[in-house]
């Protein structure tokens, strides 16, 4: 069954990035010329999928209008003779078909999944986190399609990270599949405590799941942090049916966190056509001094 839906989970206040997230949504902030969430809208895009479902909360409303259609900010590009531009911001209003639905309450990302069930139906869909962005040739989200074409079950990505580190992911462990970079997954555990497991395959923000999911996120108790946590729910899966792990290739910046927000400005700022040389050599005169 082909995935064809994506949910985008926007609901989260964005306290980290206080006080720039007191009156935007921290999914606005941008990378270089363009919003976080744009370069995930772009991702799902050229991975080939037909619909995203956002998940918002009040106050979030600027994220959904980014994505609409402006006339009057059309007909003034016009008058200006802007032709270039307004067409940039046509082409972002017709990216995709986008649908929202409200998490009324905030009780973590499992909950937040959950709210969108009706509109996702009983067939297989994917997850995009807001805060993470994968740079790589191939979009990670079509690295993941591609997995699930083979598997045909549930796939969360993962990434390496240092064991002093462990505590703040969603931690895989399960044994080498035949496929590369592919894990059949025995266990997961949210933010373990230190020394209770070897795995260093943390969790990262990409996610295809079954539509199984739905029912037992219904059912899943609060877990870390008061919140429904989807991480409980996956463990619950993967007593049903079979989930993998994938190590996708690329590499995740948590725009979420500052230092790797300011990360992800400096890698996709250099990848700029017209700004990576010049941020390059500034880059090098601050290094050198000169």
């Amino acid at each position: 069954m082909k995935v064809r839906k994506a949910i985008i989970p926007v609901a989260g206040l964005g306290t980290r990035f206080l006080p720039a997230t007191k009156s935007i949504p921290k999914e606005m902030l941008t990378v270089v010329d363009r919003p976080t969430i744009q370069y995930i809208v772009e991702e799902v895009v050229a991975s080939g999928i037909d619909q995203i479902i956002f998940v918002t909360s009040e106050g979030k409303s600027a994220i959904e209008n980014h994505f609409d259609y402006n006339y009057h900010l059309d007909m003034v590009l016009k008058e200006k003779n802007k032709t270039v531009l307004g067409e940039e911001l046509n082409n972002i209003s017709n990216l995709i078909d986008i649908v929202s639905v409200r998490q009324k309450k905030p009780l973590g990302l499992g909950h937040a999944i959950w709210t969108a069930r009706h509109v996702v139906g009983n067939e297989p869909f994917m997850v995009l986190l807001g805060d993470d962005l994968v740079l790589s040739k191939k979009p990670c989200a079509k690295q993941m399609l591609e997995l699930f074409d083979e598997v045909g079950e549930s796939i969360v990505a993962i990434q390496r990270v240092p064991a002093s580190e462990t505590h703040q992911y969603g931690i895989v462990e399960g044994e080498k599949n035949d496929r590369e970079n592919t894990y059949r997954v025995s266990r997961m555990v949210e933010k373990p405590a230190p020394g209770t497991t070897d795995s260093d395959m943390a969790i990262i923000g990409r996610y295809i799941l079954m539509p199984e999911i739905f029912s037992i996120l219904d059912t899943t108790t609060p877990g870390h942090g008061g919140e429904i946590q989807l991480t409980d729910a996956l463990l619950a899966l993967t007593k049903r049916r079979a989930m993998y792990a994938y190590e996708f290739e690329g590499t995740r910046y948590d725009a979420g966190d500052k230092m790797g927000y300011l990360k992800a400005i400096i890698a996709y700022g250099l990848l700029h056509p017209q700004l990576g040389k010049p941020l390059m050599e500034y880059i090098k005169g601050i290094v050198t001094g000169k």
